[in-house]
């Protein structure tokens, strides 16, 4: 995952930025429990969503109290241990995983030396949440050596390049019933528009390095902001149309929040410029 899945915080309520920095805290609790005193360093806003979605429908949110992993002298409010935390630990370990042997595939020798490091260092974790979650990672490793033939293959269509990146996220919620489908379906067109996303973030990087990417190869080297942006906001009124389907209890309010108002923030920022400055800013501050 990339970060570009949060909410707005001016417009969170009270109660609603409590919940999200509790699964926040909680998650990055469930990590360093499954997999060590690293695993937290994978935490990001992306997985915090995933884990909000894959909650079982509540009407009330009763956070317990732990300690902070980068501050133990800190109690926090935290989402107690569910099976839903532990989904979204198992699958954000091996979805880095994946995404850092991907890049040291596109990288190079030299330059996915780090990528390198970092997923041997991960790796022991890796292979714990592989044999959690196998029918994931083989999705999700099937899925990225056909992203890897098509972008080797100068694919120029974007739907078949992105239809392939949002199939791997499709399988995040491994849920039967009504709701197993309302969340394939979420989860589908929020793959969708996270790899649309990147590949606008990266286009003047990859025109640069001579690399592949998706945008440039439909539209030319300069995109076309507004003809994306268009199959962009395609994916999230799908999304939107989803949510209103399923059942998520007392966590609606923000789920509605993050995908209404906060990734058409970061799409905007995305387009504009801006993002790069805009992910280094934490949503605990009010100024974000």
């Amino acid at each position: 995952m990339f970060g570009y899945v949060r909410p707005c915080r001016p417009e969170l309520k009270c109660r609603d930025f409590d919940l999200y920095q509790a699964t926040y805290c909680g998650l990055c609790r469930c990590l360093r429990r499954r997999y060590g005193l690293i695993a937290p360093m994978l935490l990001n806003f992306d997985f915090t969503f995933l884990a909000l979605l894959l909650w079982e429908p509540e009407d009330s949110f009763a956070p317990c109290r732990g300690r902070c992993h980068a501050n133990p002298l800190v109690k926090r409010p935290m989402c107690p241990d569910s099976r839903a935390l532990e989904l979204a630990a198992d699958e954000s370990v091996i979805l880095t995983w994946w995404k850092l042997r991907d890049s040291v595939r596109d990288d190079g020798p030299w330059g996915g030396l780090p990528a390198r490091w970092l997923s041997w260092l991960i790796g022991p974790a890796y292979r714990r949440a592989a044999g959690r979650c196998p029918d994931f990672d083989e999705t999700v490793r099937s899925c990225l050596e056909e992203l890897a033939l098509l972008e080797r293959d100068s694919c120029p269509s974007l739907d078949r390049t992105a239809d392939t990146f949002a199939r791997l996220l499709q399988c995040a919620a491994p849920r039967e019933g009504e709701q197993g489908r309302v969340l394939a379906q979420l989860l589908y067109h929020l793959g969708r528009w996270i790899y649309l996303a990147d590949a606008r973030d990266d286009l003047e990087e990859d025109r640069r390095a001579g690399r592949y990417n998706p945008v440039a190869a439909r539209y030319g080297p300069q995109g076309d902001d507004r003809a994306l942006g268009l199959t962009m906001d395609s994916s999230l009124e799908l999304m939107g149309a989803a949510l209103q389907l399923g059942e998520f209890g007392c966590r609606k309010a923000l789920l509605e929040n993050i995908v209404y108002l906060g990734l058409p923030l970061v799409q905007r920022a995305v387009f504009d410029g801006t993002w790069k400055e805009l992910k280094k800013q934490k949503i605990w501050r009010n100024d974000t």
